[in-house]
């Protein structure tokens, strides 16, 4: 993880540094900025010393959680905070969803493999899989929000959607429509892996053994075959929650959703360098943290798997 991460920030500085001098950004961005000020950015910035010496201090920075400070003149930790709060809302309650329908379906696909349910199963799993979630999106606002009107189109909140004066309400209405497009996106891909390996399990000799032996077919599919069939779904499922926390950019720009999505792509829209780095850094550490737990759960989840 400690390479990966030096990596990702040595990438993630350079190629901020690429864009441009901070202090031109930061002229264009205020318009007639105060010449004190400006020489206060210098001297933040070090933009008197080599840049490999200027990544060496803001790698100091980074390592005691300063984050840098945003074209706002706010503090970037300070603001990150409040937008990982709100993707996680959306993020987790999507995948949560898709695992918990994805393996029965996925299951229940394979046990009936070329029956009319497996057909329907794989025709929608594969239209998920393959269509881009911001058109998912805006079809469901342009169904479900300016044609019906029943659910919001964007943002989290919002006084006029504040059904019977439920704050709860609310916040679920606003939900609906972004979970529902990374949900099906995300389950189309856990449907069509658990399929795949099911369909390869249930053919192996210890299933037909543990049919021969009286077992029901609800224990060998869940406890037997689920089990050894189950490992490279957890590394999609662990790298989705990872990708999930970047906060899915184009979802949650189509929807106004404000995570860190969104605000990664406000902040290279107005090349708010700072910012963008922050949240690369965010998004990073998140990455590495699911890919670590996703390796350690291989044990847990399968006998075959140990580490020494």
């Amino acid at each position: 993880m400690i390479p990966v991460f030096l990596g990702v920030a040595m990438l993630t500085f350079f190629v901020g540094n690429a864009a441009g001098n901070p202090i031109d950004l930061i002229r264009i961005f205020l318009k007639n900025p105060n010449p004190a000020v400006l020489d206060a950015l210098r001297h933040y910035y070090h933009l008197d010393r080599p840049v490999w010496e200027r990544f060496l201090y803001w790698l100091w920075d980074l390592m005691q959680g300063n984050l840098g400070v945003s074209l706002s003149g706010r503090q970037v930790a300070d603001q990150i905070g409040l937008w990982t709060i709100t993707t996680l809302e959306l993020q987790v309650i999507s995948l949560v969803l898709a695992v918990v329908i994805g393996i029965p379906v996925g299951v229940y696909s394979a046990e009936h493999q070329y029956s009319k349910g497996d057909y329907a199963i794989t025709t929608v799993a594969i239209f998920g899989y393959s269509m881009p979630t911001f058109w998912l999106g805006i079809m469901l606002i342009i169904v479900f929000s300016f044609e019906l009107g029943w659910l919001p189109a964007s943002g989290a909140s919002g006084i006029s959607y504040l059904w019977g004066g439920s704050l709860f309400t609310d916040w679920l209405l606003h939900l609906i429509l972004p979970v529902a497009v990374l949900t099906y996106v995300t389950l189309a891909t856990i449907v069509r892996l658990v399929r795949a390996n099911m369909l390869e399990t249930l053919r192996q000799d210890y299933i037909l053994a543990a049919r021969a032996s009286g077992l029901s077919e609800r224990t060998v599919t869940y406890r037997y075959a689920l089990r050894n069939a189950i490992t490279p779904v957890v590394t999609v499922v662990g790298l989705s929650f990872g990708a999930a926390l970047g906060g899915a950019p184009a979802t949650e720009t189509v929807f106004s959703w404000p995570g860190l999505g969104y605000a990664f792509a406000r902040a290279a829209g107005v090349l708010d360098i700072p910012l963008v780095q922050g949240i690369t850094i965010v998004i990073t550490i998140m990455v590495l943290v699911a890919n670590l737990i996703t390796d350690l759960a291989y044990a847990a989840l399968d006998p075959r798997v140990r580490i020494d």
